[in-house]
């Protein structure tokens, strides 16, 4: 437990000044049981503090709906980090990606990626966020998910490659990453944008400040 600081104030350091922090008034730091950098940069946007702590679990297993699917990993992987954790609250993450009831994993290769992208061009794919947090020392638990629709402009063979050599798509569900080159792969997004890029923030914290 020597990582986790205490915080004796709810007044948070960004760049030269201090920030009071409505939206994450606790003295504990969060522990994000993912590795993912989008997720990291969403929570440090909201100038919460953070440890890192990736729940590398065996994801295979489990059927169901991709609702159902998603919050039983971000369950899994909070669960599993918050024994380790029981006096912080644990935040666990997990995304799908799902077309014509299909979901979209993380490419493999350089054909998958280009299969992938290509079935997505011109066409309408649902994003799926699962979330749960877990916080044994309040006895705090709940899980959620959130879907967001989002729609590809049409896409030549040339830009798909060119969107494969940035590298981008290969740690990605769904074979993109919409904050970044993938950006300009998106023509509308339906729902929440940030549920895309890997975590719904605003329904997270109001959710777990409903429990203050």
């Amino acid at each position: 437990m020597t990582d986790l600081l205490p915080f004796c104030s709810i007044l948070r350091r960004k760049g030269n000044r201090e920030v009071s922090n409505w939206w994450y008034p606790y003295e504990v730091p969060l522990v994000l049981a993912s590795r993912s950098p989008r997720r990291k940069t969403i929570l440090e946007s909201a100038n919460i503090p953070l440890v890192i702590s990736p729940a590398d679990i065996d994801e295979t297993g489990f059927e169901g709906t991709p609702a159902d699917t998603v919050i039983h990993w971000a369950s899994q992987k909070a669960k599993y980090i918050a024994g380790k954790f029981p006096e912080s609250p644990v935040l666990g993450v997990d995304t799908l990606v799902v077309l014509d009831e299909e979901l979209l994993g993380k490419p493999q290769c350089h054909d998958g990626a280009f299969a992938m992208l290509n079935r997505l061009s011109g066409r309408w794919h649902t994003v799926f966020g699962g979330v749960c947090l877990v916080w044994n020392k309040r006895d705090i638990s709940f899980t959620f998910a959130e879907s967001t629709e989002v729609k590809f402009r049409e896409l030549s063979a040339g830009e798909i490659e060119a969107y494969i050599a940035t590298g981008e798509p290969m740690d990605k569900a769904g074979a993109y990453g919409i904050q970044g080159y993938g950006s300009m792969l998106v023509e509308k997004v339906d729902g929440c944008y940030f549920n895309v890029m890997g975590l719904p923030i605003s329904r997270f914290i109001e959710r777990l400040n409903k429990n203050k």
